[in-house]
């Protein structure tokens, strides 16, 4: 496995997915998205694995905006400019990705 850990410093649920790898002794990279941010690449990957509303964190300051944006390669480009509007934690497995806490998948990629 070559887990991904895209997360936010003070985001409750990026610690507890760190938490759940740590556990399970599963080596992962862990990534602060505020500070070195996403590659367009990388959040192709995620976006094709989870679809884009899943990526969008509605809660962020300033975020509201997303939701007039017409077309989603709008809002995409939006969500990287500001990666603060994203979901954290990403979990990455290659291809499969998670948006969240949810280890009951991440037990499936063991």
């Amino acid at each position: 496995m070559n887990i991904q850990i895209f997360g936010k410093p003070k985001c409750f649920d990026t610690k507890k997915a760190e938490r759940f790898f740590k556990e399970r002794r599963i080596k992962f990279q862990a990534i602060d998205i505020l500070r070195y941010g996403i590659s367009r690449g990388e959040f192709e990957s995620v976006r094709a694995a989870v679809g884009l509303e899943a990526l969008i964190n509605y809660d962020a300051r300033d975020a509201e905006l997303l939701r007039y944006l017409a077309h989603d390669a709008d809002k995409a480009e939006k969500l990287l400019e500001n990666q603060a509007f994203i979901n954290t934690p990403i979990v990455r497995n290659g291809k499969k990705a998670t948006v969240g806490y949810h280890p009951e998948v991440w037990t499936s990629w063991e």
